[in-house]
């Protein structure tokens, strides 16, 4: 498991562009089901620690739920990695589920 997660490595949004040409675009769902594999963590255990149902994260994760940018945060602290981030691809969902063609970016206040 990565321990210092918190930042996002200065390649990241090339690395993201690169990727979404290839496999598409990366929802919340994606991203959460992937860290979670890669952390070795069951859907099981992240749904307790996130006082969630396994069913609901399961939907999060195959794109038929979106989630809250509470829910968000709570899932990037628990899992280690920037708030932010997780925060920015869960709105940018809701505004793609909406039809509204804007890119998030987010910042500490």
């Amino acid at each position: 498991m990565i321990t210092n997660k918190n930042k996002i490595p200065k390649g990241y949004q090339l690395a993201s562009t690169v990727l979404e040409k290839k496999i598409g675009v990366l929802s919340f769902g994606k991203m959460i089901n992937s860290l979670r594999v890669c952390d070795e963590i069951s859907q099981i255990d992240l749904a307790k620690k996130t006082g969630i149902s396994r069913a609901f994260l399961c939907d999060i994760e195959k794109g038929r739920r979106l989630a809250s940018p509470a829910l968000a945060a709570k899932l990037a602290k628990l899992m280690g990695y920037s708030v932010e981030h997780f925060i920015s691809v869960a709105i940018q969902d809701q505004l793609r589920r909406d039809g509204i063609h804007l890119k998030v970016s987010l910042k500490a206040a």
